[in-house]
């Protein structure tokens, strides 16, 4: 999971970051409103963990701008010693997708954290289009420009994965972690499906669909129009 925490008490920061990182999460950290506002809008996050009180910019004003200009509408998790009512209708108001108040366990912060990583994906449509790539994961089928792509299962899995964080890379990592968890295949497994989609996808667009990022991952070409 990649984490945007937007929090300028150093102490607490640092406290989250080593539970959170604890998991295998990855976390980008801005002290700032403007620096997290810039940070959430660059970048293509799971999750981000919002405190209110920031030393530039109101954390209500943050979530607001952010839900206003992000695309993805990434799930914003506020902290705050806050604890009235009003003050969370305040938050979810500005869009806030959950609310935790000073002092928390950090078990129930992951657990949050998880929870609404998972809640995108519950409204998710099973079809997915972009340009004239168009794959439908309750059929597990792909098309090109309305022509059928083969895939194997595992190949798909990898396609449907690039086609979600279009235009973004995935790493090499996750796609390993995505594929076989914990216990990878020592082989070049991963290289050799991606050859096989880059045959198939070829075969029937006339172009290789995916790119190789050095040292990264994986991404899928432009595809919109």
């Amino acid at each position: 999971m990649n984490i945007l925490l937007v929090e300028d008490n150093h102490a607490i920061a640092s406290q989250i970051s080593t539970f959170l990182e604890a998991h295998g999460w990855e976390l980008d950290f801005a002290a700032t409103g403007k620096l997290g506002v810039d940070l959430a809008l660059a970048n293509n996050f799971d999750v981000i963990i919002l405190d209110l009180n920031l030393p530039d910019i109101d954390g209500l004003d943050v979530c607001e701008q952010i839900k206003r200009q992000d695309t993805s509408n990434t799930p914003i998790l506020m902290l705050t010693a806050r604890d009235a009512f009003q003050d969370k209708a305040n938050g979810f108001g500005k869009g806030a997708d959950d609310y935790l108040t000073k002092p928390f366990d950090l078990r129930e912060l992951a657990l949050r954290c998880e929870a609404m990583k998972r809640r995108p994906m519950l409204h998710q449509d099973s079809i997915v289009q972009r340009g004239k790539l168009r794959l439908d994961k309750k059929a597990i089928k792909v098309e090109w420009d309305g022509q059928p792509i083969k895939t194997t299962k595992t190949s798909f899995v990898i396609l449907s994965k690039l086609l979600d964080e279009y235009p973004y890379p995935v790493s090499r990592s996750e796609l390993l972690q995505l594929l076989w968890g914990d216990e990878p295949p020592e082989s070049n497994s991963l290289k050799t499906h991606i050859y096989e989609l880059r045959k198939a996808t070829q075969q029937v667009a006339q172009q290789s669909l995916i790119l190789t990022i050095s040292n990264i991952g994986y991404k899928l070409i432009k595809l919109d129009d």
